[in-house]
């Protein structure tokens, strides 16, 4: 996938001007082409599990998002400004867009485009003249309104989740959706800016670095920017009243840190929660390799969602409380490596995340509190009462299941042994680094720890991955 690209919309600047000084040299020969075919690009991006998530077409590269949000009505009123690339010769395309939102204007490249909504999240546009294959082009949206959550029966709260002094973005798997206009699927990551205003006393926390605030006629602005390449399911907001730690790992990462002011009860809980996630980024990066982003963090809330998420560079706890758990914070910025860098390009292959996040947690255990791996696999082994299901392909409704995280795990601890500690260890930390920021499968997985290895693992990754029941060891 892309690098790091902090210049996109000069390029698009370029690559406009470029263009206009081709179309003035056309030689005769060159009118002679035929002209472009112009097609629809597709409303989903084939994800069998979520086949209406992300559309085809294009690329984004940068999404810059601008939203001011009224505490006392819960509505936002917002532009969104999508950096792009045709992939094909765009007659038209769709954005992921849900919820009772109302746009109140729609351009491409300056330019006043037809749109209609349909289905649960299309948001289909036609700009007024067809896109060509490989050109930058610019899509803005303004609109306002109250976000809604999303509730799934089977995946929980995700989206734009109010709480009692603000708000709370999750976005995984299908919630970003709920307040800005995305192409929600894995594979198109992209860089952000996040430009958020609200009534001064709030506080807004994000993906990224901070940039300067600035408050005026009592409104606050915060400025945050991921210039590292993040899904969509990734990106994060958090409104309301935070104390903020700011830190330093022993790396020299900066560290930033938030507790609800609601839940911050404990005094010097900021500074615990900080230091420890120094510590485990630090100790995870000795495992894993260098850690992938420009800084890192966390945020203690209570949000009522019921989970923690790895929310790139900084993930969310949703606890009632400010108590700082370990394993927690290890599975979560083990993430950071295994799923935010690299993400799947399927929810069906979420193993990929999971799997390894669950085994930080394992090694966690094993440095912090002399609990060796090997004990907790076979704990885990013993304990486990459901075999039923394929772990890389557990279904749409089983993604966050047992399943995905315990089996996940379990697998990587019998390649251990398969494999022997030195091989394995090398997996751990070349297979990030190889692909960072990208996008990855069961199947490159395989493949990976084969050519390493100089084996042929088919049957064991078949048994461990794709066929139900319990292994035998």
């Amino acid at each position: 996938m892309r690098g790091v690209n902090r210049s996109r919309g000069h390029r698009v600047i370029i690559s406009c001007a470029l263009s206009a000084g081709l179309l003035a040299a056309t030689s005769p020969a060159a009118e002679a082409v035929p002209a472009p075919r112009f097609t629809p690009g597709a409303p989903g991006a084939g994800d069998p599990y979520f086949p209406d998530m992300g559309n085809g077409g294009y690329d984004v590269g940068h999404y810059d998002i601008r939203l001011a949000f009224d505490p006392g009505t819960g509505a936002i009123d917002a532009t969104t400004t999508i950096l792009a690339t045709a992939t094909q010769d765009l007659s038209r395309f769709d954005l992921d867009f849900q919820g009772p939102l109302t746009i109140s204007r729609l351009s491409v490249n300056g330019r006043n485009a037809a749109f209609t909504r349909s289905g649960a999240q299309e948001l289909v546009i036609t700009p007024p003249s067809g896109l060509r294959k490989g050109s930058p082009f610019v899509v803005s949206v303004s609109y306002a309104g109250v976000p809604q959550k999303i509730d799934d029966p089977a995946l929980g709260l995700s989206g734009w989740v109010a709480t009692k002094d603000g708000a709370v973005a999750l976005n995984q798997p299908i919630g970003a959706a709920t307040y800005y206009p995305v192409n929600d699927t894995t594979d198109d990551k992209a860089t952000y800016t996040q430009t958020i205003t609200v009534p001064a006393g709030l506080t807004v926390l994000a993906n990224g670095e901070p940039g300067p605030n600035t408050t005026r006629d009592h409104q606050t602005t915060f400025r945050w920017s991921m210039n590292r390449p993040m899904a969509s399911e990734l990106s994060m907001l958090a409104i309301g009243h935070y104390d903020v730690t700011r830190g330093v790992t022993a790396g020299g990462l900066p560290n930033i840190t938030a507790i609800g002011q609601s839940i911050d009860t404990k005094p010097g809980q900021g500074q615990v929660f900080n230091q420890t996630t120094a510590q485990v980024v630090q100790w995870e990066s000795s495992v894993y390799g260098p850690y992938p982003f420009d800084s890192t963090g966390g945020i203690l809330a209570d949000v009522g969602v019921h989970y923690a998420l790895e929310t790139q560079s900084r993930p969310v706890y949703d606890q009632d409380t400010s108590d700082v758990d370990g394993d927690l914070l290890a599975h979560e910025l083990g993430h950071q490596w295994f799923g935010d860098s690299l993400t799947p390009v399927h929810w069906s292959d979420i193993w990929l995340n999971e799997g390894f996040a669950t085994y930080s947690e394992w090694l966690y255990q094993e440095k912090f509190n002399g609990v060796p791996v090997q004990q907790t696999f076979a704990k885990t082994y013993t304990d486990e009462k459901d075999w039923t299901g394929a772990v890389a392909d557990p279904g749409r409704d089983n993604i966050f299941n047992d399943l995905v995280y315990n089996r996940g795990a379990m697998t990587l601890q019998a390649l251990r042994m398969k494999i022997g500690d030195r091989a394995f260890f090398e997996v751990l930390t070349l297979w990030p680094t190889l692909h960072r920021y990208g996008n990855v499968s069961t199947r490159q997985f395989i493949q990976f720890v084969e050519r390493l290895t100089h084996r042929n693992l088919d049957s064991f990754f078949q048994t461990w991955l794709y066929q139900p029941g319990k292994p035998a060891l």
